[in-house]
């Protein structure tokens, strides 16, 4: 059986033999490989795999773990994390803000520590999944958000997309959320749903969240009682803790990626001293 002939042809002419999809590269760490040939991983995953592999081999240089005699990524224990945690705390221990830090961070965010904050909500959600192709379910959201922001949208239309095309159990509701508390809220969607300068109504652009993509529609919001500085100096003090660390950790491991050879995977790596 002769191929095609045609000047494209990519059938492999004599004998008729389809070419095979060439298996993904493995991807690596110093030579350590993250997964078996053949195997596809989602990028979120795979770029997983990639730190928690530089963090192991951190701590076998540092004598924290014994070495793996083999050439595929053993995996995290839970013996592992305990030291790998060890050493994390060893290398980007907890710093305390002053109380100078804490008085300016209150004085910028004060509208944010009030009592009885609260808005009513309604929002349609594409939630970012294993699997799931980011660019179209963006494209999907766009299409519907500028649906709902056109002049002539029905009243109506944003519960009939809502109940069509949300991922979260609010779908039956519409997409009604009710009346929220900040704290009920993830951190990244509090500025959108309690920012009492911004206006009432179906907000403009999509807002991101760990949950995926949101069209958020404020109906209405309370403002809240002004609470002391004294009220809320701890929590203030943990949080600015908390963020210094979370800076200083990303830094840590980005500096690892720059030292590392990696292949195969894209790691936001860095070449600069670690700063707090």
């Amino acid at each position: 059986m002769s191929g095609c002939g045609g000047g494209t042809c990519t059938c492999g002419g004599g004998g008729g033999t389809v070419q095979a999809e060439a298996p993904a590269a493995v991807a690596m760490v110093n030579g350590i490989a993250l997964h078996e040939p053949g195997e596809r991983l989602a990028p979120e995953d795979l770029r997983e795999r990639a730190w928690a592999e530089l963090l192991r081999q951190e701590a076998v240089r540092q004598g924290r773990l014994p070495r793996h005699p083999g050439l595929e990524a053993p995996g995290i224990s839970l013996g592992d994390e305990a030291a790998i945690q060890s050493m994390l705390d060893e290398a980007v221990p907890m710093r305390q803000p002053s109380p100078e830090e804490c008085e300016r961070f209150y004085a910028a965010r004060r509208q944010q520590y009030s009592q009885g904050r609260a808005a009513r909500v309604r929002h349609i959600l594409f939630a970012v999944t294993g699997g799931v192709d980011v660019n179209a379910l963006a494209k999907r959201a766009e299409q519907a958000l500028l649906e709902l922001l056109h002049r002539d949208a029905p009243a109506a239309r944003f519960a009939e997309l809502a109940r069509e095309l949300s991922n979260c159990p609010s779908a039956a509701e519409d997409g009604e959320l009710g009346w929220l508390r900040p704290e009920e809220c993830a951190p990244e969607l509090v500025a959108t749903f309690f920012d009492e300068q911004a206006a009432i109504g179906l907000h403009p652009r999509l807002v991101h969240s760990r949950y995926g993509l949101h069209i958020v529609d404020v109906q209405e919001r309370r403002a809240g009682t002004p609470v002391d500085f004294a009220q809320v100096r701890d929590r203030i003090a943990m949080e600015l803790a908390q963020r210094s660390r979370a800076t200083a950790l990303h830094q840590y491991i980005r500096l690892l990626a720059g030292q590392a050879r990696v292949e195969g995977v894209e790691l936001d790596a860095a070449q600069t001293p670690l700063v707090q």
